[in-house]
C-alpha cells in the first residue's frame, strides 16, 4: 500500500508591525486624498471614462507620496495643552507643565537674572540653535540654546536698542548710541554703519540679504550687506518710531507711528505702498504671522487688532495693553505688558483668538521683547532684570526641514548653505506687496467706451471753457458786442464739433449694422477714392 504525501509548503505570515504599518499609511492617506473616487463605471462615453481614470490614479499616488513623506519625514507631531472637563488651560501654571514633560524639555525652562544690563531683546537664528541677547546697558551675548553654553559675550559700554542676526548665525547686527556695528560671533567689530545714524530698530531680509533700519529722525534706511552698497533712504515723514517688523511673505517692511498709522515700504519707492489708520493712538507693537497674511497691532488704547491684510480689514479686536507682540510657527499669538505674559490661540483654526495660556514672570519686572523659538514649545522673555524662558506647548514646528533650517547643521552644511543663499538672491525690485505676481503676463486692459453721460458732462465741460475765454479789445470798431457775441459762439461750435462727429459716426455705424441682409444690396456704396 502506497501512501502519498504531500509536500505542505507554509504560508508566509504578515508580521504585526507590518500590518500596524500599513493600517497607518492607509489612515494617512485618506487624509491627502479628494474624497471618494467617481463612480466611472456609470459614464458611458468611453474616452471621458478614461481620462478621468488617469486622473483618479494620480491623485491616488500623489496622496501615497504624501502619506509616506508624512509617515517618514515628519516622525513628531504637534498638540496642544488640554483642560479636563471645565478647566481653562490658561489656569496651568509652568510648575505643572515641568513636572509633566521630560527631562530635556524641562531644562528648556529657566530664569537668567542680569540686573545690571537690562532690559533685554532677544533673536533667535530661523533654525532656533541659536539666540543672541542685547542688554539696553552695553551687554551682548550669543548662546546655543542646545548645549546652554554662552559662545561669547562682550560689553560695549554705551547703550544698546536692538540686535538682530544676519544671514546666519556667524554675523549680528547691533543698533548703539550712535551708530549701528556689525560684529562676528567671536565678538569682533567688522563694520560700523554711519550712514543709518542712530538707530531704534533693525530688521534683515533675509531672502535680498537687506539689513533695514529706522533712526530715531523716522528715516528707513535699506543696506545690502553683501557689497555694502545702500540701497535706499527713505523718510517717513511720520516721526520718531521704534515699532517695524518685517512680513515673512513679502519682505515687505511695516512702521508703526505715534499717530496710530501703520506704512508698509518697500525700498524701491520713495513712497509708502499701504498707509493706514490702525488706532486712534500711538502703534506700540507690531506681529506678522509666518503665512504674512495675519497682522496683529497694539495701541495705547488698550486693544490689539488682528488684520487680514489679503483685505486689509479688522478680523477681531482683544481686549488688552501690549507693549510686545510675536506670532510663533503654529500661528500662537503672545503678548506682554508689565511683567504679564499672554498667549493667545487660533484653536478651532477659524481665526477666532482667544486665551491660551499666562504667565507673570517675578513682580517688578517689565517685560520688553517675546519671541517664541523655531521648531521649540519655547517662549523667549527678555525682560528688565535678564531674561527667562518658559513652555508654550503647541508653539512650534514639530519637524525642521534640513534644507531651509536644520538646528544639527555642521560647518561645511553652513557653508554650502551660505553659497547657495546667495545665489538665490532676490533684488530689491521683487519686493512686492503680492509676490505670486512675479512672472505672470500683465493682460491687455480693454478700452473704456465713456457712457452718455460722460459724454454730455465733458461736452459741457468743453462748451464753458470756450465761453470763458477772454476776447482781446480791438480798435475801429472790431469789439462791437455783436462781433465779441458770434465769436463766442464759433467758439462753442468748434467745441462742441469733436462730439458731435463722434455721435454721427457712431449712428451711422449702428444703422448699417441694423439693416437685414435682404437690404444691404440698396445700400448706397462709398465711392473708391
Amino acid at each position: 500500500m502506497v501512501v502519498k504525501v504531500e509536500k505542505i509548503t507554509p504560508r508566509k505570515s504578515i508580521p504585526a508591525t507590518d500590518e500596524v504599518i500599513s493600517e497607518e499609511m492607509d489612515m494617512i492617506k485618506k487624509k491627502y486624498l479628494r474624497g471618494e473616487g467617481a463612480d466611472l463605471k456609470a459614464l458611458k462615453d468611453k474616452k471621458l471614462q478614461g481620462q478621468l481614470a488617469v486622473k483618479e490614479e494620480l491623485y491616488g499616488k500623489s496622496a501615497a507620496a504624501a502619506a509616506k513623506a508624512e509617515k517618514w519625514l515628519m516622525p513628531s507631531e504637534g498638540g496642544y495643552l488640554e483642560g479636563d472637563g471645565i478647566e481653562k488651560t490658561w489656569r496651568i501654571k509652568q510648575d505643572a507643565i515641568a513636572s509633566e514633560v521630560d527631562i530635556l524639555s524641562s531644562r528648556k525652562q529657566f530664569d537668567i537674572v542680569l540686573p545690571d544690563f537690562g532690559p533685554y531683546t532677544l533673536e533667535f537664528t530661523p533654525s532656533g540653535r541659536y539666540m543672541a541677547a542685547a542688554g539696553r546697558k552695553g551687554h551682548l551675548a550669543i548662546v546655543d540654546m542646545i548645549n546652554m553654553n554662552a559662545i561669547k559675550e562682550l560689553q560695549v559700554r554705551e547703550t544698546v536698542r536692538d540686535v538682530v542676526f544676519l544671514h546666519n548665525e556667524l554675523f549680528f547686527a547691533a543698533a548703539q548710541k550712535k551708530y549701528s556695528y556689525i560684529y562676528s560671533r567671536d565678538g569682533t567689530e567688522l563694520h560700523c554703519l554711519k550712514e543709518h545714524g542712530a538707530v531704534l530698530k533693525l530688521q534683515f531680509l533675509r531672502n535680498h540679504f537687506l539689513l533695514a533700519s529706522i533712526n530715531k529722525f523716522g528715516q528707513l534706511h535699506y543696506q545690502d550687506v553683501t557689497t555694502g552698497q545702500m540701497v535706499a533712504n527713505l523718510r517717513t515723514g511720520l516721526g520718531r518710531t521704534d515699532v517695524m517688523q518685517v512680513n515673512p511673505f513679502n519682505s515687505v517692511v511695516a512702521v508703526g507711528h505715534s499717530g496710530g498709522t501703520l506704512s508698509m515700504w518697500k525700498p524701491t519707492s520713495a513712497a509708502p505702498l499701504v498707509k493706514m489708520l490702525c488706532h486712534p493712538g500711538p502703534v506700540t507693537a507690531l506681529a506678522f504671522h509666518p503665512n504674512g497674511h495675519l497682522m496683529a497691532t497694539a495701541g495705547m488704547e488698550r486693544k490689539i487688532k488682528i488684520w487680514d491684510l489679503r483685505k486689509f480689514e479688522v478680523l477681531q479686536t482683544l481686549p488688552s495693553h501690549c507693549k510686545a507682540l510675536d506670532f510663533s510657527q503654529k500661528g500662537l499669538l503672545a503678548t506682554a505688558t508689565g511683567s504679564f505674559v499672554q498667549v493667545f490661540g487660533d484653536l478651532s483654526g477659524s481665526q477666532n483668538y482667544s486665551r491660551y495660556m499666562t504667565h507673570s514672570v517675578a513682580k517688578g519686572y517689565q517685560v520688553k521683547k517675546v519671541a517664541f523659538r523655531p521648531y521649540e514649545d519655547v517662549l523667549g522673555i527678555g525682560h528688565s532684570m535678564g531674561w527667562s524662558s518658559i513652555l508654550i506647548p503647541g508653539s512650534g514646528e514639530p519637524n525642521f526641514d534640513s534644507w531651509v533650517a536644520n538646528p544639527f547643521e555642521t560647518s561645511k552644511q553652513r557653508r554650502e548653505k551660505e553659497v547657495r543663499s546667495l545665489l538665490d538672491k532676490l533684488p530689491p525690485e521683487t519686493i512686492m506687496l503680492d509676490p505670486t505676481k512675479i512672472g505672470s503676463v500683465i493682460p491687455a486692459r480693454k478700452k473704456e467706451h465713456p457712457t452718455k453721460e460722460d459724454r454730455e458732462a465733458e461736452m459741457e465741460a468743453a462748451i464753458e471753457a470756450a465761453k470763458s475765454i477772454p476776447m482781446k479789445k480791438k480798435t475801429k470798431g472790431r469789439s462791437k458786442p455783436s462781433k465779441i457775441a458770434k465769436k463766442k459762439q464759433e467758439a462753442v461750435e468748434k467745441a462742441k464739433k469733436p462730439f458731435m462727429e463722434q455721435h454721427t459716426k457712431k449712428r451711422k455705424l449702428t444703422e448699417e449694422t441694423q439693416l437685414p441682409k435682404s437690404l444691404e444690396r440698396f445700400v448706397r456704396k462709398k465711392a473708391a477714392a
